[in-house]
């Protein structure tokens, strides 16, 4: 038996636990709730839990940068053993540039709390902060965007391909999820910055990294859960195509028996007997002569031929001619000879 190719299955349960793995760590901000970082869970980012000025910061920012890793490198090993078929392709690419995003997200951390610290804030807007603070921005977007396509293009590979059942049923619901916590999060980014108050940025996007965990999560599952799939392998160069029994050809086929070249048709019994019986009173075909009324046994030659007459040739029939007469058999058989013939 042929054994299953690489990627088909053989290697799913590490690709898994780089996934569940990867989920946990981006949850890391939940220990908020137990070890008092001073943030408002509902107005602040969830990136200032990882700022430089924080005391957890450095607890956060190792989370972050693991799990991007993390998640990076299932991507990277599902883009090299997956199907090339496109959604498939792109969904990996995509969760791929999230684990990298995150990764970078780690390095360049805010460098102070704008959403709890007013001076902060007004650094910010007026540029002076580092350019990691300013760069962390475009990092943090960039890992969103990677999540939600990556997200997308995997539920829709998984129902048009028929793969990973368990991202199929949820998948769609939890994009959905995801898209209306990103609008929300975008919402009070917007407010925020004009200055029209914080319209619970931070609740919407914890609730937004809390369903790409999820998501996360889901995709281990279904990864441990797929059946190996194995390849119709092109037959050898130079083989017959394997076929059962019942394929073969010519095989299964009920075909008439050969006719014998010659072979007379069946007749019913009735036609055979007549013909038979016909065959029996045909006649005996007549002897030449017959048509002449001639009787069967002619008279013998001596009756037949005058005295001295020459004995005739039968005409046609070398089997029936008499044999020529030695000299002398005339006078020894007691016939008349002609006159002029013999000796006195």
């Amino acid at each position: 038996m042929t054994p299953p190719p690489r990627g088909r299955g053989t290697a799913r349960w590490p690709l898994a636990v780089l996934l569940a793995l990867g989920a946990v760590t981006y949850s890391a901000w939940l220990l908020e709730t137990v070890l008092g970082t001073g943030l408002d869970p509902v107005q602040s980012y969830v990136s200032e839990l990882a700022a430089t000025d924080q005391r957890l910061g450095v607890l956060f920012r190792t989370t972050d940068l693991v799990s991007g890793l993390l998640v990076l490198t299932a991507a990277l090993g599902a883009l090299t053993r997956s199907e090339r078929r496109p959604l498939t392709v792109a969904g990996w690419a995509a969760l791929a540039l999230f684990g990298a995003a995150t990764a970078a997200d780690s390095r360049l951390p805010l460098s102070c709390t704008p959403t709890a610290d007013a001076a902060c804030a007004a650094r910010e807007d007026s540029g002076d902060v580092p350019f990691t603070h300013l760069a962390h921005a475009v990092s943090s977007s960039l890992a969103m965007a990677g999540a939600l396509a990556g997200l997308a293009a995997l539920t829709l590979a998984a129902r048009r391909y028929g793969r990973w059942p368990a991202v199929a049923r949820t998948g769609s619901a939890l994009a959905v999820a995801a898209a209306a916590a990103t609008v929300w999060t975008l919402a009070g980014v917007a407010a925020f910055e004009a200055e029209r108050g914080h319209w619970g940025l931070g609740a919407g996007q914890r609730l937004q990294v809390l369903l790409v965990a999820a998501w996360l999560l889901v995709l281990a599952w279904a990864v441990t859960r797929e059946a190996p799939r194995i390849p119709a392998q092109p037959p050898a160069p130079g083989t017959a195509d394997e076929r059962p029994a019942s394929e073969a050809p010519g095989e299964g086929e009920e075909r008439p028996a050969p006719e014998v070249s010659g072979a007379a048709e069946e007749r019913p019994v009735s036609e055979a007997s007549e013909a038979s019986r016909a065959t029996m009173e045909r006649p005996a075909p007549e002897a030449p002569g017959a048509a002449d009324g001639r009787p069967t046994v002619e008279a013998s030659a001596d009756e037949r031929r005058g005295p001295g007459a020459r004995p005739p040739e039968a005409s046609g029939a070398p089997d029936e001619r008499p044999a020529p007469e030695a000299p002398g058999a005339a006078a020894r058989s007691g016939a008349p000879r002609k006159a002029g013939r013999g000796r006195p």
